[in-house]
């Protein structure tokens, strides 16, 4: 536990910065699953799924969550990934 005031701050921005990333991440894992499984089955909502990661990729580089060469990637696997299955 820490003593000093500013590291009793710091430990409580450290809780909220990790709890707001985690929110973040979880939701782009999500979204990836979601495109995954609707590819694999053959759903017809693939393209409003795309366009929800997207968003969520780029509020995510935007915060400085994930590097933006990765949400680049990410985005461009999604759409591979979506394109050669139809």
């Amino acid at each position: 536990m820490p003593n000093l005031k500013t590291a009793k701050k710091n430990l409580r921005k450290t809780k909220k910065r990790t709890a707001l990333n985690k929110k973040y991440k979880n939701k782009i894992d999500y979204l990836i699953r979601k495109i995954k499984k609707g590819v694999k089955e053959g759903a017809k909502n693939l393209q409003e799924l795309l366009k929800n990661l997207y968003k969520a990729v780029d509020k995510a580089a935007k915060e400085k969550v994930i590097h933006k060469n990765k949400a680049s990637r990410i985005k461009s696997k999604m759409a591979k990934l979506i394109k050669n299955k139809k």
